[in-house]
């Protein structure tokens, strides 16, 4: 469950004493006498320094429990500067992202009070703590202070450069944000969602597609990742020189037992694209060859269509050929042979409609792999 924060005063008392918990917990957590900080002093007065107007105690929870907490306090004799202190997340509600928000919460209370920079001192043997302020922005600093502790680290955050958007986009937090509100509602959708996913490795299907980001295989037959496994390559091809493909088919095949394989192409397919027109992209092209096969073979077919049904027309005809090649792999030749049910599909996906369309090259043995190869061709030339 995502966290959430409140900022305290003089009036919350029972989270101050949770507050006052969580600090003990911080000084025993460092093993380090505090005593040098007026780390007393600073128990006793809470809120102290650490209350508006130029200061702030955020303080954080999960569905109700005490989760953390963490302090910013003027800097003594300074002008615009602050510190962050305290920062502490309570051993079980660590991993799910609360130190970082505390920490976020912080920087932006510093920043809106009007501070130009925090300052912030911990220990290298903090790793995860040292990993999240690098994270954030915060650079090594000169000692802002004289202590007795050997290795004390300095950091500095220049709060006047700062970009919250800019430092969630290097370090992709985002990402993680997104992660846990995925992972939040689907247990709300389904409590067992991820116990039944743990345990689902028997998928009947193996889809071939193409590396674009926009088509995302089981989501479009409605299928959980568990029940589909999956291939990807620029412009979904099946070549008898890529041990990478080979080795997922002779998996699925052998191991997982699929019945189903997929090859599915999809339309406006940048890949065939480039082929096409035989544009120059990199190392690409040594791959994109075979497509440039694919479409020297159908010549004659493509350029009796208008220009703009050239293109499209490559990719239906890109998946034939590839699922020719697939039936031709020693992999699936030796599972027919020996009587395995394995049905070879090919497949062409809509991006403007999200529809998925059967090519009509269904193929369950070899002996019919040419009558509908060319019923396939034929249907297209309709």
């Amino acid at each position: 469950m995502p966290a959430t924060l409140r900022t305290l005063t003089a009036n919350d008392t029972d989270a101050l004493e949770d507050v006052r918990q969580f600090f003990r917990n911080y000084a025993a957590w460092l093993g380090v006498d505090l005593s040098y900080q007026n780390f007393d002093q600073e128990m006793a007065s809470l809120p102290g320094a650490y209350v508006a107007p130029q200061g702030r105690l955020f303080f954080a929870e999960v569905e109700g429990r005490p989760a953390g907490c963490v302090g910013v306090r003027p800097l003594p004799g300074s002008d615009g500067v602050c510190e962050m202190k305290r920062l502490y997340v309570a051993p079980e509600e660590r991993g799910h992202g609360v130190g970082a928000k505390l920490a976020l919460a912080a920087i932006k209370a510093a920043k809106e009070i009007g501070y130009r920079k925090l300052m912030i001192d911990t220990l290298p043997n903090m790793r995860m703590a040292v990993k999240l302020y690098r994270e954030l922005g915060f650079t090594e600093a000169p000692n802002y202070y004289q202590t007795p502790v050997e290795g004390t680290m300095f950091l500095a955050l220049d709060l006047d450069n700062w970009s919250e958007e800019e430092i969630r986009s290097e370090n992709l937090s985002h990402l993680f944000d997104f992660n846990r509100a995925w992972a939040s509602q689907m247990r709300e959708v389904d409590p067992t969602y991820f116990k039944k996913l743990a345990e689902l490795q028997a998928p009947e299907f193996l889809w071939i597609g193409c590396s674009d980001s926009r088509v995302p295989a089981n989501q479009i037959v409605g299928l959980l990742p568990g029940e589909v496994f999956v291939h990807r390559n620029v412009a979904n091809l099946v070549m008898h020189t890529d041990m990478n493909c080979l080795s997922v088919i002779q998996y699925a095949v052998d191991v997982l037992k699929v019945k189903h394989i997929m090859v599915v192409g999809h339309y406006g397919c940048g890949g065939v694209g480039a082929a096409l027109r035989r544009d120059r992209v990199g190392i690409v092209d040594f791959w994109l060859h075979n497509v440039t096969e694919v479409h020297n073979k159908h010549l004659a077919h493509l350029n009796a269509l208008p220009e703009g049904e050239r293109h499209d027309r490559l990719c239906e005809l890109n998946v034939l050929e590839q699922v020719v090649n697939l039936c031709h792999t020693p992999v699936v030749k030796d599972a027919w042979m020996r009587g395995q049910k394995l049905t070879i599909h090919g497949w062409v996906y809509g991006l403007k409609d999200g529809l998925v369309h059967d090519l009509g090259i269904t193929i369950d043995c070899p002996e019919d792999l040419l009558t509908r190869y060319d019923a396939a061709l034929k249907a297209l030339e309709v």
